[in-house]
């Protein structure tokens, strides 16, 4: 096989019609196809499935995926991680030092609670230097309801308060919006974004944020009553899935908001859960809960984490962005 990072014509039974129907469907590396299924393969690039399993096969093979790793393997695989800082002490210490690549952050909360504030700033934050606590990367945003706002990115920057940063427009070129219209067309935009973020890939602004704000809109618009919740969850677990491809390609940060529905046998506490239920409650990395307090406060909660301990940050949303209390 050929010298230098593989192409999907080097495997066996790729040829370049196969290849050209493969990089249509949003399969533009050896590791993308590599976690794809036979089923799906073979329907993209209209070719058998055994072939499509043999193609499969070489490619976990050349990509070294599908194997058992030791813990140790993992550790040094850990290593690659970095973090998206909030530039808000409380908050990243709440996330270990902020959000983390190659894993799913969710935020859920009311109408007002700070989420799409959180969204933009990140959106902001990831351009930045890494000792400015960025990633020095570009973002894609998937915008379901309409709330991406150019004038607030603006103030965003304005408020940073760092001398050597570009200006505005430079940091809105960095971030691709798509407006999703239908649940179907915001999982095409998934596929359309990791054919902008193999472009991106050897810029100097590699694709290092992928946001969908929100989540389940849709969803949960086109999919209403009870005998339609199992072909939803189904759809949501698929798209949550290639999102977590996505992010892991890239070693980037995957961002989404959820809405919350009240549930009325809640007696005491917080009668409020995120929409998705168990398939995004699994799927997300990281779960944080927004709330608004006192005097203008935000309230964040770390919900659910692999090793972090519940807890809580309290943050402020100003016209500069976000900021400490």
């Amino acid at each position: 096989m050929a010298e230098g990072p593989l192409e999907i014509e080097d495997l066996p039974g790729v040829g370049p019609s196969t290849a050209d129907k493969l990089r249509e469907a949003g399969y533009l590396s050896v590791e993308s196809i590599a976690t794809a299924s036979p089923a799906e393969l073979s329907e993209v690039s209209e070719i058998s499935e055994s072939t499509a399993k043999k193609i499969i096969k070489a490619a976990r093979e050349a990509a070294d995926v599908g194997g058992f790793k030791t813990g140790k393997d993992i550790f040094e695989q850990r290593k690659d991680v970095r973090k998206l800082s909030f530039r808000v002490p409380e908050l990243d210490t709440l996330l270990g030092g902020g959000m983390e690549t190659q894993a799913i952050t969710e935020l859920y909360g009311e109408f007002g609670s700070g989420k799409s504030q959180i969204v933009h700033q990140m959106a902001v934050n990831v351009q930045l230097p890494t000792e400015h606590g960025g990633l020095e990367g570009s973002a894609i945003y998937i915008d379901t309801e309409n709330t991406f706002r150019p004038e607030r990115i603006e103030q965003m920057v304005n408020g940073l308060g760092i001398d050597d940063v570009p200006d505005v427009q430079e940091f809105l070129n960095n971030i691709h919006i798509a407006r999703a219209h239908t649940s179907d067309h915001q999982m095409l935009l998934i596929d359309n974004s990791r054919e902008l973020a193999g472009e991106l890939r050897t810029s100097d602004k590699p694709v290092k944020l992928f946001i969908i704000d929100s989540l389940t809109a849709h969803f949960r618009a086109e999919y209403a009553g009870r005998g339609t919740l199992a072909a939803r969850q189904q759809k949501l677990n698929r798209h949550m899935h290639e999102l977590f491809k996505l992010i892991d390609e890239h070693n980037a940060v995957g961002l989404v908001t959820n809405q919350v529905m009240s549930n009325p046998a809640v007696f005491f506490g917080d009668p409020t859960k995120p929409i998705g239920g168990n398939i995004v409650g699994h799927t997300a990395t990281f779960r944080l809960y927004l709330r608004k307090s006192k005097g203008g406060k935000r309230i964040a909660r770390l919900v659910d984490s692999p090793n972090l301990p519940e807890g809580e940050a309290p943050f402020m949303v100003e016209e500069a962005g976000l900021k400490s209390c």
